[in-house]
């Protein structure tokens, strides 16, 4: 039983440093979409001024990332 329960912990252990890992990738991840949207927003704005830019708005991308940007969700 004890050994069944180290080998469970030692998984355990594992599991919660790989979710770490994803967890900071992701925020990586999100900041870097974050930059190339801020990017994109002003190259359409620059062009709408122009009147080369059609008037379709830019989805706000931050309303399906919320778990990403919030890790204190996490149940680990």
């Amino acid at each position: 039983m004890e050994r069944l329960n180290s080998d469970l912990y030692l998984q355990n252990c594992y599991i919660m440093k790989e979710n770490e890992r994803l967890r900071k990738k992701a925020q990586i991840l999100n900041q870097e979409n974050q930059a190339l949207l801020s990017e994109l927003k002003q190259k359409l704005s620059k062009g709408s001024s122009k009147g080369n830019a059609s008037s379709k708005s830019i989805p706000d991308l931050n309303l399906s990332s919320a778990s990403v940007t919030n890790p204190s969700n996490s149940t680990n």
